[in-house]
């Protein structure tokens, strides 16, 4: 027993010898940048026309909706009109007319708005293609070892003095 002691003090001193001599490692500097992807996109001229677009695309959409909920009503409106005069098989037709209207309203609606997400994905889809390509293209020339997006709040905090705000580099670099 008095052996192992002595075994396991030599080969603490041992270890603790090793630590000393060993070069000191510190933590590694990265040289990082941060930017406002919500704010950069909305500065861009590409941005502000594809918005623009899809606007003029939605407000169509819109007025076809208000026409069809307008055709419904007043069918419906005749409907009720003829309630009391209609004989019974012309207001199960009516009915069933109002219901194909109404479906057909609906499902005009959901399209839509299907078609309203694929317009915008694909407007869309150039321009962010064109800040990432921006955003790669400055990390490399300023040999950044990231940049961090700094929207909803993912990053409540990023040390400015170690950091450097690229914002409006990549704002005029879009322009």
């Amino acid at each position: 027993m008095r052996y192992f002691c002595l075994l396991c003090s030599i080969l603490l001193s041992s270890l603790t010898v090793r630590a000393q001599d060993a070069p000191s490692v510190e933590a590694p500097v990265y040289k990082f940048a941060f930017f406002s992807y919500k704010m950069v996109m909305e500065a861009m001229p590409d941005y502000q026309q594809a918005v623009k677009s899809l606007d003029e695309l939605r407000a169509t959409y819109d007025s076809e909706m208000t026409r069809a909920e307008k055709d419904f009503d007043k069918q419906f409106a005749e409907y009720v009109d003829g309630l009391r005069s209609f004989p019974d098989n012309i207001l199960l037709k009516r009915q069933k007319e109002l219901q194909q209207l109404m479906t057909q309203t609906i499902d005009f609606k959901d399209e839509a708005k299907r078609m309203l997400k694929d317009a915008e994905r694909q407007v869309m889809e150039p321009v962010e293609k064109r800040l990432q390509e921006a955003v790669d293209a400055l990390g490399s020339e300023k040999n950044y070892d990231f940049i961090v997006n700094t929207d909803n709040n993912s990053y409540p905090f990023v040390n400015k003095a170690k950091a450097e705000d690229i914002n409006n580099l990549l704002i005029e670099r879009l322009k």
